[in-house]
Formats: C-alpha cells, sequence, structure tokens
C-alpha cells in the first residue's frame, strides 16, 4: 500500500459526513415547514366549520337575519348560559358562536380553550340588501406566500400578512317573494 493513498479513505468519510450533515438539515427544514403547514390547514378548516355554522343558524332564522350584523365577535369569552342568557334567537346565536371562536369546543384538562383558531374573530357585514357575508378571521403562522385578504374582518388585528380570512354569503330573501 502507497502511503500517499493512506488518508484518502479518511477525508472520503469526512466529505460524506458533510454531505450527510446536509441532507440532515434540508430534512429538518422540511420538517417544520410541513409542521406549519399542517397548522395552517387545521386552522382553515376549523374557520370553514365556524363560518358554515354561522351561515346556517341566519339561513334558519331568516326574519331577523339583520340581528346578526357584528363585527369583531369572539374578541372575549361571553361565561353567561347562552342556552338561557338571551331571549332573542339571533343573539343566543351569536353568544354560542362568539365561545365557538374562543376555542370553547375543546379545552384542555387545565381549563385552556384550545378548539379554535390563533386569534379567532368574526364578523358578519350585509354588503348588498339581503345579502349577509359571515367572515371569520385568524391569525396565520407565516407571511410567505399570502396575499391581503378581501374581507375586512379583523384588518389591523394580526400582524402584516397574518391575517387569514375566510367568507360565506347568506342570501336572505324579501319577505313575501319568492327567493
Amino acid at each position: 500500500m502507497n502511503k500517499r493513498q493512506g488518508g484518502f479513505s479518511l477525508i472520503e468519510v469526512l466529505v460524506t459526513i458533510a454531505i450527510l450533515m446536509i441532507g440532515l438539515l434540508g430534512l429538518a427544514a422540511l420538517q417544520t415547514n410541513a409542521t406549519v403547514a399542517e397548522i395552517e390547514a387545521y386552522q382553515r378548516s376549523q374557520a370553514l366549520v365556524l363560518v358554515q355554522d354561522l351561515a346556517d343558524r341566519i339561513a334558519a332564522n331568516k326574519t331577523n337575519a339583520d340581528s346578526y350584523k357584528r363585527t369583531d365577535i369572539g374578541i372575549t369569552f361571553d361565561a353567561t348560559n347562552c342556552q338561557t342568557g338571551y331571549a332573542a334567537v339571533a343573539d343566543q346565536d351569536v353568544c354560542e358562536w362568539g365561545n365557538k371562536l374562543n376555542g370553547a369546543a375543546e379545552v384542555t384538562g387545565g381549563g385552556n380553550k384550545v378548539g379554535a383558531m390563533i386569534g379567532a374573530r368574526g364578523c358578519v357585514t350585509e354588503p348588498t340588501p339581503n345579502y349577509y357575508m359571515v367572515t371569520v378571521a385568524w391569525q396565520g403562522m407565516t407571511k410567505a406566500g399570502t396575499t391581503t385578504p378581501g374581507a375586512a374582518c379583523g384588518t389591523g388585528s394580526y400582524g402584516a400578512g397574518l391575517r387569514r380570512t375566510v367568507s360565506v354569503v347568506v342570501r336572505v330573501g324579501l319577505l313575501g317573494t319568492a327567493t
């Protein structure tokens, strides 16, 4: 064996270790990005369920649809009993929905409400007569690849590029007319 070739295998091992480290760092970054994407998708699915929930409540109570128009629903948790604490159905619905936005649907053993999105809030507007837009806004995890949402709900409440929204429009027919 030639003495010049004696250290060559050690250099090969060092190069292999360096390449392996770069690959493992890339894999760790990929795992981190996948976790963030999973959280974003989970929050969006929760928001879609909640926005449809209130849309269904408005559709079921069409004669009082104007009573649902509010901004910043769910900013605070309403500790009153939503079932008996309100006389009007719309107020009861908004109470229950606001508590869902606060995460009351899932509570940890320590009493923390974790069943909703980060900083969730809801808005109900009437952009045109008899069309009610139900919007849920929440804080996203990253700014990368996002555009400014069209709905105004939650504007200025989250960091730049972190606000996420989903909206559903509910059409309520005029009383006495076919819809």
